[in-house]
């Protein structure tokens, strides 16, 4: 532990902190800005125009959402609707308009308790998500042929959904207040705006932004409500409170902790506990057909199956993928409390989903949305993020080159199996290697771009500059610098410790 900072950094710490401008920092920022005119300059007066970070990066956000939208125009005009293989050769295939009728909402059933005609008895989705769906089509015009009501129910949900992505790019914006400008990795993300329509997990990524953006400043009630609320429409953001848990225990914030799972719990059991008491066998469905779901697009065990003369069964992937994930958490709450400074929340936010999505049996093309903001938090490098982004651009198109090629008879058009599973080592690789370059930052805080810019967790709220009470093996030690670093070096394990030695 380090001592009392100096009355120097107190003084420093009084003043308002100048905002970090990518341009000065990041390599890859710099040469971008090119295009709008070369890098902010040393005389440029901040905050004197109407033309603030939030608005431009909300700006941008709808901008290329609304490119997505223009991608997705091929199947809009036909492809949904003619012929499978169309809508996977133009790789602009989206889930809603099929489910608008195949879920019963073009027949007017009600979500849970109608039983479906076919093989989905129930709708299989989480019970926020399901609300959502229901009120779009209480906005799709019933008149016209059912290819006009989905399109309708299309445009309905991807209107809905352009708020949540300018939500999300709000929260992202203002969760680190000295660095508003990393919103831009989430507005210009090109895997964030081709897989936005693809489904409703928007809902989910702009609740859970919403909910960091609250603990970041400190509301660990509001912060607890939005996450129940978030997962009631997706079940990863129930992750985050692994990471949390473990972080407030190295800093002895169990109040707090305590606060944020009580709304969580609250809020979620609102959502859920009337349809739960009054349409359980609908409610569960969701859960069920999780569990009983076999080997799926994107993961790793589906090469493991596509490779294997005896595949594994579903329940023993359950019990594997689980068992994986489980050791994936014991590893990330030990670098969380034996690392030398505590590490940042979106830092281990980020790992845990990560975990989850490497470890999964099935990675459809849009849980890419849930890790683009917790990126854009953990790792703010243009570099890397961008790397990231080319590795998941890539395995969209190839699952859907795959599904051309499955669904092309004997012209085999597209990409055959020996390509997609490249494609899906591909994902593998990009995601883990960001959640390498984020373990290095916890290991090497002076490696952090956030941390190098003189703050310590600007999303932690009250773990913010926090003093540490439980911590193990190397972080009770002093902390060994990384060699050969010119930058500027960091102390850890006292409150202010950060910004006195930036």
């Amino acid at each position: 532990m380090c001592g009392m900072p100096s009355g120097e950094s107190t003084q420093a710490s009084v003043r308002e902190p100048e905002p970090v401008e990518p341009t000065r920092e990041d390599e890859v920022a710099e040469a971008g800005s090119e295009l709008i005119g070369g890098p902010l300059g040393r005389h440029a007066l901040l905050g004197a125009s109407w033309w603030s970070p939030v608005r431009v990066i909300v700006l941008v956000a709808i901008g290329l959402f609304t490119l997505g939208l223009v991608q997705k125009a091929p199947c809009y005009n036909g492809a949904w609707f003619f012929g499978a293989g169309s809508q996977y050769t133009h790789a602009c295939y989206s889930d809603i308009p099929h489910l608008y009728q195949g879920r019963g909402f073009a027949d007017g059933l009600v979500p849970y308790f109608d039983q479906l005609p076919g093989d989905m008895q129930y709708l299989e989705y989480p019970v926020l998500t399901g609300v959502f769906m229901e009120v779009a089509s209480w906005l799709t015009p019933g008149s016209g042929s059912i290819q006009d009501q989905e399109q309708w129910y299309w445009m309905v949900n991807a209107g809905m959904l352009m708020v949540c992505a300018a939500v999300i790019a709000v929260c992202v914006t203002r969760t680190h207040t000295r660095r508003p400008w990393d919103g831009l990795l989430v507005a210009l993300a090109p895997a964030f705006a081709l897989t936005a329509t693809i489904n409703w997990d928007l809902l989910a990524v702009a609740l859970t932004a919403a909910a960091m953006l609250m603990w970041s400043r400190g509301r660990p009630l509001a912060f607890g409500v939005l996450l129940g609320l978030a997962t009631a429409a997706k079940l990863y953001p129930v992750l985050l409170l692994g990471p949390l848990l473990v972080l407030c225990w190295r800093a002895g914030r169990w109040r707090e902790y305590g606060t944020a799972l009580g709304g969580a719990v609250v809020a979620w059991a609102v959502v859920n506990g009337p349809v739960m008491f009054f349409a359980f066998d609908g409610w569960s469905k969701f859960y069920t057909f999780s569990q009983e779901r076999g080997v799926d697009f994107g993961s790793f065990w589906l090469i493991i199956a596509h490779n294997s003369s005896d595949p594994l069964s579903t329940d023993t992937v359950n019990t594997l993928a689980t068992a994986l994930m489980l050791l994936c958490c014991v590893g990330i709450a030990a670098l969380a409390l034996m690392a030398p400074r505590r590490p940042r929340f979106a830092q281990l936010a980020f790992l845990v989903v990560a975990a989850f999505i490497l470890t999964n049996k099935v990675y459809s093309p849009q849980y890419v949305l849930w890790l683009v903001p917790l990126a854009a938090l953990a790792r703010p490098k243009w570099r890397d993020f961008l790397i990231w982004q080319t590795c998941e651009v890539a395995y969209f198109l190839g699952i859907w080159m795959y599904l051309a090629y499955t669904t092309s008879g004997d012209d085999h058009k597209g990409l055959p199996v020996d390509g997609y599973h490249w494609a899906i080592v591909l994902h593998l690789l990009g995601t883990l290697y960001l959640c390498v370059m984020i373990v290095r930052d916890i290991l090497l805080p002076e490696r952090d771009p956030v941390r190098r810019s003189g703050d310590d967790d600007p999303s932690g709220g009250v773990l913010d500059r926090a003093e540490d009470v439980f911590v193990l093996g190397p972080a009770a030690r002093p902390a060994q610098h990384v060699a050969h670093f010119d930058g500027p070096r960091v102390k850890w394990g006292g409150a202010g410790a950060t910004s006195g030695s930036l």
